[in-house]
This record gives structure tokens, C-alpha cells and sequence, in this order.
């Protein structure tokens, strides 16, 4: 198993303060701003590797990954409903949460290959960008049936998912990178959104520890099934991404990238999309889920395992 990253400590004592009841803080505006920095930095480093690439060599394989990715939800709702007893709108809402992605676990992964030197795919963070719609559209057209308050506004729905603080600013993140790279102007701006990417992380992951914490009384009372599903789900659903990338021929690192993606739960967008679109869900389950279990498993010890999942499928004989 690979040696823990230091910048997931960050995290273990955020979690610690908030069991021990430290005052500890990090203070709100100082959050939302790393929380700003790291999706235009993801985006950006992203946008400058998708520049070495021709668009219609991406194209396809991004389609396709992202096309599928709305198994995921499909996969997770009747796990939910039928075994975990959960109601129509609750399981249709945490399906929504596992099918999206969660940024901060796509940086754990990358910077777990930068400690490695391993090459991944730089088109891997538009995949990213794109998974968020397929899964959020999936949940809710699964837990509508279970949600009263009359029909669903796609509308407002589409617009409040595709104008979201996280996709917009990972998208324009891409462009711009992509823009610095195709006219070689990418130095100006490497200091800032590459050099200080890492140390950026470790402060946000401590605030991730804090809200973790917070979490664990929401989780603990729904019980061992609730905890199983955070842990064991996202493992299958990381395999299955393990499996897509070596089939569609990534790299070691790419192939662990998707596995990421595909382990990987929102805490973020999703629950703002499922605020207006299921109304009936209770938050406080999906979000414990999500942050009180998978996103702590996945930067602790879920990454490493994505990367050997993607080790071995790559010592497979074509």
C-alpha cells in the first residue's frame, strides 16, 4: 500500500479538532475563497494539458465516460431503496450525491500522483466537469416519484446545476488553460495556480476534517448500513472507472484519475441541486454520507487503493 500523502493529515486533525471540541476555526470567507482557488486551479491545470491534445482525440472517450457515468446513481438507488429501506426521495438524493464528483477528491488524486511523478491525462478534469449533469438529472428523475410539492422545474433545475459556483468556475478554468497553453502564455500564471496548489489543499482539507466531524452524529444514527455503503460502494463503483480506463487504453494515472471520479460523492453541488429538486430528502443523510464517510475513506485510503486497482489492470496482457 502506498505511504499516506502529508497533506491528508491535514484533514486527520481537522477531523481530531472537531471530535475533541478544539475552537478551531477556519473562517468562512477564508474557506469559500480556497474553495474558489482549488476548482480555477483544477480547471486551469487541466486546460493547459488538454491543450496538447487534439479536441476531437478527447471528444469520444470523454462522451463515453461520461454517458456511463449515469450507471452510477442507477446502481446505487435500488441498493438504497430495497435493502437499505430508505424512502424514494432519500435514496434517489444520496444515488445523486455518489453519481456526481467531488473536486477535492479529484486533487487528493492528483497530487498522489505528482508525489509519484506519474503522467495522467490532462483531458481527465473536463471529464470531471461534465460527470456532475448526467448524475444530479439521474437522482432526481429516480426520486421524483418519492417527493411531493408537485412536478420538478427543469428548468430551474438545469439552470441551478449548469450555472453552479463548481462547474462554471471548473469549465472557465479549463478554457483559460487551455487558451495559456495554446498560445504559450501558460508562466504568468503557474506561480499562482500550480506552485501553490498543494498548500491550498492542506488548508482546505483541514476545514474538510471540522465539517467531517460535524457529520458523525448524523451517520452513526443511521446506522451500520448507511457507514457499509459509503465504504464498500464507492470501492465497486471505483472498479468499474479502474476497468473503463484501462479499457479505453489511459494511462496508470489516468486509469486511477477515473476510478476517482467514479468513487468519488458531492458534497457540494448536489446537495444544492437536490434542494430544489427534492424537496422532501432529508440533507442531513446524504450529506453524512458523502462527508461524514466516503470523502474521508476515499483521501485516507481510497486513493491509494484506486491506484493499485489501476496497477493491476494495466498487468493485464492485451
Amino acid at each position: 500500500m502506498a505511504t499516506l500523502q502529508p497533506v491528508v493529515l491535514f484533514f486527520v486533525f481537522g477531523v481530531l479538532a472537531g471530535v475533541i471540541k478544539s475552537d478551531l476555526k477556519i473562517p468562512e470567507a477564508l474557506y469559500k475563497s480556497l474553495s474558489l482557488f482549488l476548482l480555477i486551479a483544477i480547471g486551469f491545470k487541466g486546460g493547459v494539458a488538454m491543450s496538447k491534445y487534439e479536441i476531437m482525440e478527447v471528444l469520444p472517450i470523454a462522451t463515453a465516460m461520461v454517458v456511463l457515468s449515469a450507471l452510477i446513481p442507477l446502481t446505487a438507488y435500488p441498493i438504497l431503496r430495497f435493502i437499505g429501506k430508505f424512502t424514494q426521495a432519500d435514496s434517489g438524493a444520496i444515488s445523486a450525491h455518489y453519481g456526481s464528483v467531488s473536486a477535492v477528491t479529484f486533487a487528493v488524486g492528483v497530487a498522489f500522483l505528482a508525489a509519484k511523478d506519474e503522467y495522467s491525462e490532462g483531458y481527465m478534469v473536463l471529464i470531471m466537469a461534465l460527470m456532475e449533469i448526467p448524475a444530479l438529472v439521474t437522482g432526481t428523475i429516480l426520486a421524483r416519484a418519492g417527493a411531493s410539492g408537485g412536478e420538478t422545474k427543469w428548468g430551474k433545475l438545469m439552470h441551478e446545476i449548469l450555472t453552479g459556483t463548481s462547474l462554471y468556475l471548473l469549465v472557465a478554468g479549463v478554457i483559460i488553460g487551455y487558451y495559456a497553453g495554446m498560445v504559450k502564455m501558460v508562466e504568468p500564471l503557474d506561480k499562482m495556480f500550480m506552485d501553490l496548489f498543494m498548500g491550498v489543499l492542506a488548508f482546505f482539507l483541514l476545514e474538510m476534517g471540522l465539517l467531517a466531524a460535524s457529520r458523525l452524529k448524523a451517520v452513526m444514527a443511521k446506522g451500520v448500513f448507511l457507514i457499509s455503503f459509503g465504504i464498500l460502494f464507492p470501492m465497486m463503483a471505483g472498479l468499474f472507472g479502474a476497468y473503463l480506463g484501462w479499457i479505453f487504453g489511459l494511462s496508470e494515472g489516468g486509469t486511477m484519475l477515473l476510478a476517482v471520479l467514479y468513487a468519488s460523492c458531492s458534497y457540494i453541488a448536489a446537495p444544492a441541486a437536490m434542494r430544489i429538486a427534492v424537496p422532501d430528502a432529508d440533507p442531513a443523510i446524504s450529506i453524512g454520507a458523502s462527508l461524514g464517510v466516503t470523502f474521508p475513506f476515499n483521501i485516507f485510503l481510497g486513493v491509494p487503493i484506486y491506484w493499485e486497482m489501476s496497477h493491476w489492470f494495466h498487468t493485464i496482457p492485451v
